[in-house]
């Protein structure tokens, strides 16, 4: 962030499902998942990028698609995913 400017993000809500494809920088989940694969907005994965989910209960990461490394999220707490080109991969950076 730029300081004196204000970063503005998009936001939507999605049910959990197999395959996501969030059209904004956060996504509200809900349900459980498991969430295997998440298509990339920002063209269509030609370049690297982040979305930040939150779930509003443990949703499930599984690595049968597009996830580097599967992992449990827990409920109301970001997570930030970064997308990796070179990798063709979600890696995720759990915030604590």
């Amino acid at each position: 962030m730029i300081p004196g400017t204000t970063t503005k993000l998009s936001e939507s809500t999605m049910v959990g499902a197999a395959t996501l494809s969030p059209k904004t920088d956060i996504a509200v989940i809900t349900g459980v998942g498991p969430v295997n694969t998440i298509n990339p907005a920002f063209g269509g994965g030609q370049f690297s990028g982040l979305l930040i989910i939150v779930p509003t209960g443990a949703l499930v990461l599984g690595t049968s698609g597009n996830i580097l490394v599967g992992a449990t999220l827990v409920a109301n707490r970001a997570t930030i995913l970064v997308y990796v080109k070179s990798l063709a991969k979600w890696v995720i950076q759990t915030v604590v």
